[in-house]
């Protein structure tokens, strides 16, 4: 059974499958970056003195600690693209070479031995090399006048960096001297993207209504809450397998 318009809210949501949306009220034409080519960089980096490698990285050394006795964990991961250079290869021109540097920056807390909470910042330098992604040069050149009057080129080509970061381990470790520091096993899933501005013809519905209003919770008495909630199961479900098999097995005339 199909949608009828009357039915049918604009609103963000999941498609059902089970019926039909009705036709779109126009065709809109929109301005967005469009992804042409992207690529997944997975690493997991320790501490190494020296240059850095694919799997080490100086800077996951903290510096002297006090004290410390246990690692907590790793909290708010940040992310900075730095630079990005694009080398254009010379079979094919719409492919390049791209060069990245970025920074990861997060926290690191961990217990001392009297007991209070400390953290330590990293702040991690990488530089990675793409060998080959599908990247177009734009054939128009897109320049636009802004609220100041002025006109200003746009570049239309765009590096995009996505990022899923964690610490895997951190542990304590003394030098020669009987300093202690945290290293961290620092791993992380590295997104490359490459978007191109493009003008896309889109069906649409209108502009979105305005939502309904945000949900409070009530502040209501836990004896009606109790009342109202369904009884509990008082025992377990049975995981035992079954004694015979579901087929029926018949009598031989």
């Amino acid at each position: 059974m199909s949608i009828t318009r009357e039915e049918f809210i604009p609103r963000p949501g999941i498609v059902n499958k089970q019926g039909h949306l009705p036709d779109p009220a126009e065709l809109v034409c929109v301005e967005l970056p469009k992804v042409f080519d992207q690529c997944l960089i997975k690493r997991c980096l320790v501490y190494a003195c020296g240059p850095d490698s694919l799997d080490t990285d100086a800077e996951l050394r903290s510096e002297r600690l006090k004290d410390p006795r246990i690692f907590t964990g790793c909290r708010d991961f940040k992310l900075r693209l730095i630079s990005v250079e694009k080398i254009p290869l010379k079979r094919n021109a719409s492919y390049k070479k791209v060069i990245i540097c970025f920074v990861i920056s997060f926290y690191a807390d961990y217990i001392d031995c009297n007991g209070k909470t400390k953290c330590e910042f990293y702040e991690i330098n990488r530089t990675e090399i793409i060998s080959k992604l599908y990247f177009p040069d734009s054939i128009a050149q897109i320049s636009a006048s802004f609220a100041s009057g002025e006109s200003e080129d746009i570049d239309s080509g765009i590096i995009k960096l996505e990022m899923v970061a964690e610490c895997l381990d951190g542990f304590f470790c003394r030098d020669d001297c009987g300093d202690s520091f945290l290293e961290i096993t620092l791993g992380f899933h590295l997104i490359i993207k490459c978007e191109l501005i493009v003008q896309l013809l889109i069906p649409a519905y209108g502009y979105c209504p305005i939502p309904c209003e945000c949900e409070t919770e009530d502040d209501d008495d836990p004896c009606e809450r109790f009342d109202r909630s369904p009884v509990p199961k008082f025992f377990p479900d049975q995981k035992l397998k079954p004694l015979f098999d579901n087929e029926c097995e018949c009598d031989e005339l």
